[in-house]
């Protein structure tokens, strides 16, 4: 009998949960519904995939430079997801396109909060 892999419970934070609402609604207004809710369905199962294995991902080149090992990321491109794990939680900081200015963004979200 195989051992089941630990599962970690992931969350969202409320910027987070409005970045995931913000890009459907962009996608919703600027391209189509359909599209939208395709790109939220491959989000969602990017999100639970990190219930499985959330050490996986790489760490944000933009925090590493600074020296910050606290966060990893994932990614259904181009949008990249930023989180960090804190003993069973997986904590998903911020919810991106990877065209924005991600030195930007990282350092508003997470360097001052």
């Amino acid at each position: 009998m195989a051992n089941a892999a630990p599962e970690f419970e992931v969350l969202l934070t409320e910027g987070a949960q409005r970045d995931l609402e913000s890009i459907c609604d962009h996608i919703a207004e600027f391209d189509c519904p359909a599209n939208a809710d395709y790109v939220l369905e491959r989000l969602l199962e990017t999100l639970q995939s990190l219930s499985i294995f959330p050490q996986r991902g790489s760490y944000p080149k933009e925090l590493l430079a600074l020296g910050i090992k606290e966060y990893r990321q994932t990614a259904f491109k181009p949008y990249r997801v930023i989180y960090r794990v804190s003993g069973n939680q997986v904590i998903v900081a911020l919810i991106a396109d990877g065209w924005r200015n991600m030195q930007t963004l990282l350092a508003r979200r997470l360097l001052t909060a």
